[in-house]
């Protein structure tokens, strides 16, 4: 296994070693990567997952291998060659090749052919040494066999098992495959005009070399034909691939030749093309879904990662039209503590009205920013608060309303707030996400927050992993204040998990805030290994001990107070004091155990502990006269915020209902090769409108450099 790793991660024996015996001992990536540093030499989350990936390959290869050999040894035709071979394999597409002979299926041609005795007229005609070919094939003219013409036939299809079943054979044609196959399209004729196949209708008539698509071309195009809306044919040369055949497996020019041609043509049409054709296009989608998937992953880091506001007095409103506008007013902690709604839009036009009620809440309740949701009617509700002239000075900003419907009609907006509707919970859930993007988002199914390529379509189990493994690491990345944290958040703390979230949860409700680190170790069922895994990343603010709010881990508490012993202060005095740390020889704290790289993090961690490492929310403002579509023409140069980032450029909230696309070709006068080298999700931006396109909503935008 270890071997393994290393080819494939090119990663330094020792770290592989004892991350992996870290990852047997139940620890996970993200106490790995900031706790273990000495034993891992300091490797980060991205190579851990690596490693975490190529250890579950070799697993699965390991317990695919069993399985054969346990078969093989049942059917009795495993000899020590064959055993060897399969044992020392370190692909599972060769151990499939290996296995195929041997699997077979009774309702086969071959197989039905060989209940007919003709396996010896198979092997004569491979031989290639039958004078009269017909005179021997009389011979097997009985029973089911009623022609010379039937004997040959089913002796042609032993022989084209045979020749499916070779692994030489196999190989060359997958290489063919990955060389020259072409991958083409056409639409099914009487769904050229469907009104829902146009957003595919690049893809109507399209050829291009499989290996070169690009994965969101070719996921639009499995889409495209999913829905059924085209045609989907992969093809190579099959002249040039009958003919590499051929030149292996003939070597005569007699009559049995002739037979083995014919068998050639049906098991490269009827059996090898079929299954080599499927298995190059998913080795292709494969690649597709684990760029989609990086993408998406990369897209939510940033997401989660967001700029929050902090603890704030927060009016947020989820605008609309006829329905009203629907306003909450939530305390610094995200509490609820009013809501209403007001109609100040068409049809009811009660502008007035709300306008006193905004002013009204806000004084009452102390309110330090206003948060709009950027859905129906966004605009309109941002330009009337623009009108008014309150008397403290409150930041107004619109907030993604991505999944808060997913949110507001869930479990977990169902315990939180039981005795309001969908509407009131949707509120909430803008609100608290300028306070604490991460906070509120983790409620929320990740595939619904709308930054994802295709995230319906690629693997759904390898997505479902990638993302959980994005948000355990972003959530213990940034720390959670245990006392004020949801289930759904404690969830995703290093070591804890649903289960004992909520007995922390319910432990907090029974016998009130938690005052220190050890207190942790009274929750029912968190043991010795969840508390070395997650009390570092649970703060507890006002604490007794200043360590509790700080990313130092408890087993390192001796340390720090050894650090003060030394410099004559208490563990206090050391906290934010840079100049004063910075007395230390470190050297003198290394052990077994810790080295200079967890030392040089505790020095970090005492200079500013509990330090958010997200920025802090910007107050933006889109161009008031641009409301709809047709308001845009090209040459505009207008702001927007990046709202979603793909492989082939990026897309941009202009601050009407579609989004504006970037090109990659668009993003700089130079070559790109990565999009997020050039913009990061939730950036403000300026851009240059270059062309809309009203019928099919289509707006190409290019990215201005602002000086």
């Amino acid at each position: 296994m270890i071997s393994y790793i290393i080819k494939n991660t090119k990663l330094p024996e020792t770290a592989v070693k004892n991350t992996v015996a870290l990852l047997n001992e139940d620890c996970t990536i993200p106490f790995i990567s900031r706790y273990r540093k000495e034993r891992t030499g300091n490797l980060d989350e991205v190579q851990i997952g690596d490693i975490i990936k190529f250890k579950e390959q070799f697993e699965a290869l390991e317990k695919r291998k069993k399985a054969i050999l346990k078969a093989l040894e049942e059917q009795d035709v495993l000899t020590s060659e064959l055993k060897l071979k399969v044992t020392s394999s370190h692909d599972l597409t060769a151990l499939e090749d290996l296995y195929l002979p041997f699997k077979k299926s009774r309702k086969t041609k071959a197989e039905k052919a060989r209940q007919n005795g003709l396996e010896p007229l198979a092997k004569i005609i491979m031989a290639q040494n039958a004078n009269n070919l017909e005179s021997v094939a009389f011979k097997y003219v009985k029973d089911e066999i009623h022609s010379v013409k039937d004997a040959l036939e089913g002796a042609r299809h032993i022989i084209a098992e045979w020749i499916n079943e070779r692994s030489d054979i196999r190989n060359n044609i997958r290489k063919q495959l990955e060389r020259s196959a072409i991958i083409s399209t056409k639409v099914i004729k009487k769904k050229a005009n469907d009104e829902t196949a146009q957003k595919f209708r690049d893809y109507f008539e399209w050829e291009e070399n499989l290996s070169r698509i690009p994965s969101h071309r070719l996921l639009a195009i499995l889409r495209a034909e999913k829905e059924n809306f085209i045609r989907v044919k992969i093809e190579i040369d099959n002249e040039k691939a009958l003919d590499t055949i051929s030149r292996r497996i003939i070597k005569s020019n007699n009559a049995c030749a002739e037979e083995i041609k014919l068998a050639i043509k049906d098991a490269f049409k009827r059996l090898l093309f079929p299954s080599l054709s499927n298995d190059a296009l998913q080795t292709v989608k494969d690649k597709a879904d684990a760029s989609a998937i990086h993408v998406f992953a990369n897209n939510l880091k940033q997401l989660l990662l967001g700029a929050p506001l902090g603890e704030k007095q927060v009016l947020a409103i989820d605008p609309g039209f006829k329905s009203g506008c629907k306003l909450v007013c939530l305390g610094a902690q995200g509490e609820l503590q009013y809501n209403e709604t007001i109609y100040p839009h068409p049809p009811q036009n009660a502008s007035a009205s709300a306008i006193k009620k905004i002013i009204a809440l806000c004084e009452t309740h102390n309110i330090e920013a206003i948060a709009i949701g950027n859905g129906t009617a966004s605009r309109e509700t941002e330009a009337l608060i623009k009108q008014i002239d309150f008397k403290n000075d409150i930041q107004v900003f619109v907030v993604s309303e991505a999944g808060a419907s997913i949110y507001s009609a869930s479990k977990i907006a169902r315990e939180e707030f039981p005795n309001y509707d969908i509407t009131v919970r949707g509120s909430i859930s803008i609100g608290r996400r300028l306070q604490d993007p991460l906070a509120e988002l983790v409620k929320i199914d990740a595939k619904s927050i709308g930054v994802g390529q295709y995230q319906h379509d690629v693997d759904q189990t390898k997505l479902q992993k990638e993302l959980n493994n994005v948000v355990e690491n972003c959530v213990n990345a940034v720390g959670v204040n245990i006392n004020t944290a949801s289930k759904p958040l404690l969830s995703a703390v290093s070591g804890i998990g649903p289960k004992l979230a909520e007995n922390i949860f319910n432990y907090k409700i029974t016998h009130g805030v938690f005052k220190d680190r050890n207190d942790i170790k009274k929750v029912p069922r968190l043991g010795a290994k969840a508390f070395q895994q997650g009390a570092a990343f649970l703060r507890i603010k006002n604490p007794k001990n200043p360590l509790d709010d700080s990313a130092v881990h408890p087993e390192s508490y001796t340390i720090v107070t050894s650090m003060a012993k030394d410099l004559e202060k208490s563990v206090t005095d050391l906290i934010g004091n840079p100049k004063l740390l910075q007395k230390l020889n470190l050297k003198k704290y290394c052990t077994a155990n810790v080295g200079l790289p967890t030392l040089e993090d505790i020095i970090k961690e005492l200079e500013k502990p509990g330090l958010d490492i997200r920025e802090q929310a910007k107050v933006f403002t889109f161009n008031q006269n641009i409301k709809i579509l047709t308001d845009l023409k090209a040459g505009q140069i207008l702001p927007g915020i990046v709202n979603n980032i793909t492989n082939f450029g990026c897309f941009v909230d202009i601050g009407i209902k579609e989004s504006g696309l970037i090109h990659v070709s668009n993003l700089s006068d130079s070559f790109v090769k990565d999009v997020n080298a050039h913009v990061h999700l939730q950036q403000q931006i300026t851009v240059k409108v270059l062309e809309v396109d009203v019928p099919r909503k289509r707006i190409q935008l290019k990215l201005v450099k602002v000086k």
